[in-house]
């Protein structure tokens, strides 16, 4: 998936989440700090841990998760997407 700028801050209380940036540079913050994730990257979001993704320019990315998780976790935004939709 094509990602920039800013999400929302979330977590996934059942389940890790894992980036893989394809292309561009992707920013997680973390309450604790910040990981910049660079091309051929990748990083594990544990379950629990709350944090925001952004990308000052357009990145290439994908996401691992399990099928049915709530892009933004428990946070209700205009950027949750359905359940069924799948890209």
């Amino acid at each position: 998936m094509k990602v920039e700028g800013e999400f929302v801050w979330h977590n996934h209380q059942d389940t890790d989440e894992v980036f893989i940036v394809i292309e561009g540079c992707l920013d997680i913050e973390l309450r604790d700090g910040k990981v910049t994730l660079e091309a051929n990257e990748m990083f594990v979001i544990p379950k629990g841990v709350e944090h925001k993704p952004s990308a000052t320019n357009e990145c290439k990315i994908m996401i691992i998760e399990p099928k049915g998780v709530t892009n933004t976790g428990d946070t209700n935004s205009s950027l949750t997407a359905e359940q069924d939709v799948w890209i």
